[in-house]
């Protein structure tokens, strides 16, 4: 079996918070704030960088699908690592100019209406491969070149 990234941390929670925050911070992000939500089982990180507000949000456990609370805790520990690696590596890749803020981060640039890019295409995306046509915003952008 595959092992996963951060399966054995003792890093907690609140010091992988803490350190996305910095990471922010020296990335000269703004207005971030790094959150969870114990109803939904979810974290979420948002900030803003390159006049766009970005926002992360990842599915936690469900401490009921654990034998332990140790293991549940193990289990929140490494989804936290593993959400600041991502933050990590895509700052540090438009840093090096490897890629664009936008070709990074796009999937999270939540848009006036407070959905990300992703919850907005991802259903066209599906749709597409599904009926075999072009969602009508690729149409579009297509026929404006």
């Amino acid at each position: 079996m595959m092992r996963r990234y951060a399966e054995s941390t003792k890093v907690t929670v609140i010091q992988s918070r803490g350190e996305i925050e910095r990471l922010l911070q020296r990335h000269k992000c703004t207005q971030f704030v790094t959150g969870v939500d114990y109803m939904n089982f979810s974290a979420k990180v948002q900030f803003r960088a390159h006049d766009r507000i970005v926002r992360f949000v990842t599915k936690l456990a469900d401490p009921k699908k654990f034998r332990s609370t140790a293991s549940y805790e193990q289990e929140d520990r490494r989804i936290w690592r593993s959400l600041l690696l991502v933050i990590k590596a895509k700052l540090e890749a438009v840093a090096t100019g490897i890629a664009t803020f936008e070709e990074e981060f796009l999937a999270h640039i939540v848009m006036p209406n407070d959905r990300t890019v992703a919850e907005i295409v991802m259903p066209q995306i599906a749709s597409s491969y599904t009926t075999g046509k072009m969602p009508l915003l690729a149409l579009q952008a297509a026929s404006e070149e």
